[in-house]
């Protein structure tokens, strides 16, 4: 099952301290599951006779939750820890040390009401979170903060909280476990999509490389009438429209191809690809890839073009943060004299979902069919890009310093017009200049990936606080 259909998994730790009331803890602890289940979200939690109250305040209680929490490592995305009241710093500490599962961890503690700060009410959580977090500082245990110092788990705002850490989770669950596949090799002309598998390795990220020869032999000697073929063709057919010349034998040749690499795709296990889309597929099978790829992405599967890899590396993050199918673009050209806009092109293979319109052409490549043969190029996705909310993100290695570095931001998709062949998008970002100078003079590649919607907090979180790459956000600079 890939990690965008399954439910996020919290381990609980719900803190407290002996001379406070014992009763809020059990009451806190009660609270939260509730809260979880109504929303949908899996947890792992000691039973509640496991410990005093159902909390954890001693080292023996730590042990006791560190266990429970040991047996159910695979399932486990990230710790929610939780103060009904003061809480005890070391028995949270404790717990997460003792774990010792490498997680994202967030910190939550309870509000305290005006008219109940009587010894018997009062939580003093206010305080108590600021001992925990100096522990989790002094153990080196990055965390997630709420919004609000506290808040109640009734409230909008925590809700909006385990949503962000949600996908915080899944985000830094997704890349540190991630195998992208590289399908064929990058064009000889394109120095500037090289990487380093080793660095990448690091975080977790494992490239699954394929000759492309054993796609295209596979897809040749698959029959027409093929079971799969015939399903792939049907949903080619109901993804766009295809203008009438297109020949239908074209079609066939890249439900095959389409077939054969999801086949690939699902043998190796891999949730991304980069895939070699010019020029030997079309002089030597006789067809684009870019519409298996946009098909792939639909199906939560990113896919980039000229075997960038650490492009798809891009897309998948976006993915994982944001939940929408990203798109896969070159920073391309000026959009006249406005200076806070661009216009940014593919061939394409950009998800339907990414464009953000039901009705799509399915075409040939445009510059690619005037030189190769326009019948030897059938698969671009042609549309202008809807007009909304985007964020942009751009993952690159820094082979000579060993490093991972990557920026991101957020804008415009807009809908101002542009004549220009396959796929478009007129983007908007304040202070673009700016921006063009930061990748430019930082060596970074001129494709980018983006998707609809705002989700840069997520990733900088993620990027930030546990995975550790250099990042560069525009919006903050």
């Amino acid at each position: 099952m890939r990690i965008m259909e399954t439910t996020p998994t919290f381990g609980l730790i719900v803190g407290t301290r002996g001379f406070f009331n014992p009763a809020l803890a059990a009451e806190g602890r009660k609270a939260l599951v509730a809260k979880l289940d109504e929303l949908g979200y899996d947890y792992v939690i000691p039973p509640e006779d496991a410990t005093p109250n159902g909390a954890i305040e001693s080292l023996d209680d730590a042990r006791v939750a560190a266990e429970v929490f040991k047996e159910n490592a695979e399932k486990i995305d990230g710790f929610i820890v939780t103060l009904p009241n003061f809480g005890d710093e070391l028995g949270v500490v404790q717990t997460l040390d003792i774990t010792g599962l490498d997680l994202p961890v967030f910190v939550h503690a309870f509000d305290d009401e005006l008219g109940k700060l009587d010894f018997a009410n009062r939580r003093d959580a206010f305080c108590g979170k600021l001992s925990v977090c100096n522990n989790l500082y002094q153990y080196d245990i990055p965390f997630t903060n709420t919004t609000y110092h506290t808040s109640s788990v009734d409230s909008e705002v925590f809700e909006a909280d385990l949503d962000f850490f949600a996908r915080v989770c899944r985000t830094v669950k997704g890349l540190t476990n991630a195998r992208v596949g590289a399908i064929g090799a990058r064009p000889a002309a394109f120095q500037t999509v090289r990487f380093s598998e080793k660095i990448l390795q690091q975080t977790g990220i494992t490239v699954v490389p394929v000759d492309l020869s054993e796609i295209i032999f596979r897809a040749q000697d698959l029959e027409d009438n093929d079971g799969a073929v015939q399903k792939k063709l049907s949903a080619i057919q109901d993804y766009g429209t295809i203008p009438d010349g297109i020949a239908r034998e074209n079609v066939m040749k890249q439900a095959k191809l389409s077939v054969v690499i999801d086949r690939w795709m699902d043998e190796n296990e891999c949730h991304a690809s980069a895939v070699e889309c010019w020029d030997s597929i079309q002089k030597n099978y006789g067809c684009a890839t870019c519409l298996s790829m946009s098909m792939m992405g639909e199906e939560d599967m990113p896919s980039a073009c000229e075997v960038d890899v650490l492009g798809a590396v891009s897309m998948y993050a976006l993915l994982l943060a944001s939940g929408s199918p990203p798109g896969f673009l070159d920073w391309n050209n000026n959009y006249g004299e406005d200076r806070d806009k661009c216009v940014n092109v593919h061939c394409s293979n950009y998800p339907k979902t990414f464009i953000g319109k039901d009705e799509i052409e399915i075409s040939n490549l445009d510059v690619l069919g005037e030189t190769l043969g326009k019948d030897r190029c059938f698969g671009a996705i042609k549309a202008q890009v809807a007009a909304g909310p985007m964020t942009f993100f751009r993952v690159s290695t820094d082979d000579p310093r060993g490093a991972i570095r990557a920026y991101l931001g957020e804008g415009q998709f807009t809908d101002d017009p542009v004549d220009i062949a396959g796929g478009s998008a007129i983007c908007q970002v304040e202070n673009l200049q700016g921006l063009m100078d930061y990748i430019s003079k930082n060596g970074f590649e001129h494709h980018v990936s983006m998707t609809r919607g705002y989700c840069a907090d997520v990733l900088q979180e993620a990027v930030d606080t546990y995975l550790g790459w250099e990042l560069y956000n525009h919006n903050s600079a």
